[in-house]
């Protein structure tokens, strides 16, 4: 029996460590009179910008092709980082120079597996200091969302390991994006709880028709996100290069059963033979279809909630203008990697509004929105 190697498990270990104590003492020495309950409080609003960045990055390794830059976890063929592997990485590129494997992609998934570590190790921070004052009898924060956050970022990680181990399959690629995006909801809740709590906000007065409205709107916009995952993970953006029509057609041909079979291999189908055009047509128009919908809802939700919190509204009209930009700029535009990173990160954003304004809700029924 093989003997598993803990050295890069440690290394990565030290390097995310290392990685995330330049936020937490940046927050430290930056609030020398603070108290620690603030101190806490700025540290979950940096770590919430973070993984936002995380986001961007983990959408940026995905169009550059970099998911399988060091195709081995969680070190690179064996190493803490592309120094150590530059002979195993040049062998590779030396045999297929655009391939998955070159030493500007391993940099590339390295760097972000660097940044999940030094996020993970800042919710451990925060779910460490959670549990020390409910230990000292504390009444601030409380312990049991930090706590669900240090889950969720262990599974996320899980998740991280196997889109690499099981080379990209399709399934566990757009579970992890949905688990960044519920990442981002914790953290996001976090911060606006604390903020309420220690009076540096006020919760906003809104209906239970219009908390549910937009309760459903985030509904909506976590199945647009995954049909969005589903067809960046299958590269199906270019399946239809027109708009509005697909390939001259408002019904092109399309094969929704092997598009959406879910348990199959990167570019197969379920029986192992390569995916035909139909299917990523199927992918792409799915996800277009459903776009019209979430977006004429979204903007209707909008425009009613400037009613009960006029700047996040905005900000939302905002994203929703973005959106639209960026998902027309990869479909007529052969997807530029710019356009593509921006429409992850406006759908990550959006979830960031969205939460934000469910958790300062105070719903009331004689509310009138």
């Amino acid at each position: 029996m093989q003997n598993f190697d803990f050295g890069p498990v440690l290394h990565l270990l030290v390097m995310g460590a290392l990685v995330a104590m330049v936020p937490l003492c940046w927050v430290w020495l930056r609030n020398p009179r603070a108290s620690t309950a603030r101190r806490v409080q700025l540290l979950t609003l940096v770590t919430l910008f973070l993984t936002f960045d995380l986001v961007l990055f983990g959408a940026f390794t995905r169009l550059t092709d970099s998911g399988l830059g060091c195709p081995d976890w969680p070190g690179c063929y064996g190493h803490a980082s592309p120094v150590g592997a530059q002979a195993s990485i040049a062998v590779e590129q030396s045999q297929m120079p655009t391939g998955p494997v070159t030493h500007t992609k391993a940099w590339i998934e390295m760097v972000h597996r660097y940044m999940a570590m030094a996020v993970g190790g800042l919710i451990l921070t925060l779910a460490t200091f959670a549990w020390a004052r409910r230990w000292r009898g504390g009444s601030y924060g409380g312990v049991a969302w930090p706590t669900f956050t240090l889950v969720w970022v262990c599974v996320q990680g899980a998740f991280g390991a196997l889109t690499v181990t099981m080379k990209l399959f399709p399934l566990i690629v757009t579970l992890h994006l949905m688990g960044a995006l519920v990442l981002l909801a914790l953290l996001t809740l976090q911060v606006q709880r604390d903020r309420l709590q220690s009076g540096a906000a006020t919760a906003s007065n809104m209906s239970t028709g219009m908390f549910m409205a937009t309760l459903l709107g985030l509904v909506a916009l976590t199945v647009q996100v995954l049909l969005g995952g589903w067809v960046s993970t299958n590269y199906a953006v270019l399946a239809c290069n027109t708009f509005p029509q697909c390939q001259g057609s408002w019904w092109p041909l399309m094969d929704f059963e092997q598009g959406f079979t879910l348990w199959r291999h990167l570019g197969q189908n379920a029986q192992g033979e390569p995916l035909t055009f139909e299917s990523l047509t199927a992918i792409h128009y799915v996800h277009r279809l459903a776009a019209y919908l979430v977006l004429t809802y979204l903007m209707w939700l909008a425009l009613r909630l400037r009613r009960v919190a006029e700047s996040p509204a905005k900000l939302l009209l905002g994203l929703l203008f973005l959106q639209l930009l960026t998902g027309l700029s990869n479909v007529v535009l052969d997807w530029p990697l710019v356009a593509a990173v921006l429409h992850t990160g406006g759908a990550a954003a959006m979830v960031v509004v969205l939460v934000w304004l469910l958790t300062g809700a105070r719903v009331s029924r004689t509310a009138l929105n």
